[in-house]
């Protein structure tokens, strides 16, 4: 099966304009504007709208039927399912990764972390930067002796997701006291709302440490730390190390999208990577919006996956692209 950008088969031609309305994760917004706006100068009449709210928002919002569409970093339990008004399907977009990021004067350079380190951080078992825990990872490097400020979400998110999935698969007290989700009780530190909110308290406060999805740092200039990986290498969040990430799962993708890459064995994968999803309703009573919908998952995994790179995300595997296809044609 040819990827095709064009309007499939049987799609409803309208001189009418086209509302189509999303809400959900932060994480990919970089991505999804560029592709929205992209789409609405191919198709004038098609305008599509999306709230970036977090992924808490996103399913909440779909699931009561409010938008069109969500978006989610993590996907949607079966409980979460089971309370759709109309059954959700999953589609990847693109891959992304959480990067910890820091904010230590004096420290002008990338950190290693261990998974036992960040899980202690974030648990609030270290609380000095010159933590054997984290210095003896980082050998020649002066950190202060300095309290670690933690940052993290205020609101659900599926960057939240990511790095409590991580967590929880590397660190049993983690998955016993916190756990997995979009929104977690944290035991210690500040919050901020959106990916924006938390890089926007990192680069403000000294001595802090949070998670962001990787574009988020790369574009407030923050640093951000290699991770050790199941493997034992200190991998850096780099398209490539993504990508090694994804390459176990895409031969063994559920039929229904939904999978796990955090953690993923092999010696250049990122352990803190996931695809991100958006959250179709399977069916749709408006023919035209229905029609609108379809034509732009066709364009998103065909000419879309071109704007990926450019902004710091990484390319769908051909084989979930193949699948996604078929997968389309469930929309009604």
């Amino acid at each position: 099966m040819l990827l095709t950008s064009a309007v499939p088969a049987g799609a409803q031609q309208s001189s009418k304009t086209v509302l189509i309305n999303g809400a959900g994760a932060t994480f990919p917004y970089p991505i999804y504007s560029k592709w929205f706006d992209e789409y609405h100068n191919l198709h004038g009449k098609i305008q599509i709208n999306y709230q970036s709210v977090g992924s808490g928002a996103g399913i909440r919002q779909v699931q009561a039927g409010t938008v069109d569409f969500g978006a989610s970093d993590g996907p949607m339990s079966d409980e979460q399912l089971s309370k759709a008004k109309v059954k959700v399907l999953h589609f990847p977009t693109v891959l992304g990764a959480a990067v910890p990021t820091y904010n230590i004067p004096g420290v002008k350079r990338e950190l290693n972390f261990t998974p036992e380190a960040l899980a202690r951080i974030f648990l609030g078992n270290i609380t000095k930067w010159n933590d054997s825990a984290i210095s003896g990872a980082n050998p020649g490097v002066s950190l202060p002796g300095n309290d670690i400020v933690v940052v993290h979400r205020s609101d659900g998110s599926g960057t939240t997701y990511i790095w409590t999935d991580y967590l929880s698969k590397i660190s049993e007290e983690w998955k016993n006291k916190v756990g997995r989700n979009t929104s977690v009780n944290w035991p210690v530190g500040l919050g901020g709302k959106g990916n924006e909110g938390v890089a926007g308290l990192v680069q403000q406060t000294p001595n802090s440490i949070g998670y962001v999805e990787l574009i988020y740092a790369i574009q407030n200039h923050l640093f951000y730390g290699r991770v050790k990986n199941a493997a034992g290498s200190f991998v850096k969040a780099e398209l490539p190390s993504v990508a090694a990430a994804a390459a176990g799962a895409a031969g063994n993708m559920p039929d229904d999208f939904r999978v796990s890459i955090t953690n993923a064995p092999g010696k250049t994968a990122y352990p803190i990577s996931s695809f991100t999803w958006l959250l179709i309703p399977s069916r749709i009573e408006d023919p035209t919006k229905r029609d609108a919908i379809k034509g732009f998952l066709h364009w998103m995994l065909a000419d879309g996956q071109d704007f990926a790179e450019p902004l710091a995300y990484g390319r769908l595997p051909k084989e979930v692209k193949m699948r996604e296809l078929k997968a389309i044609e469930q929309i009604q």
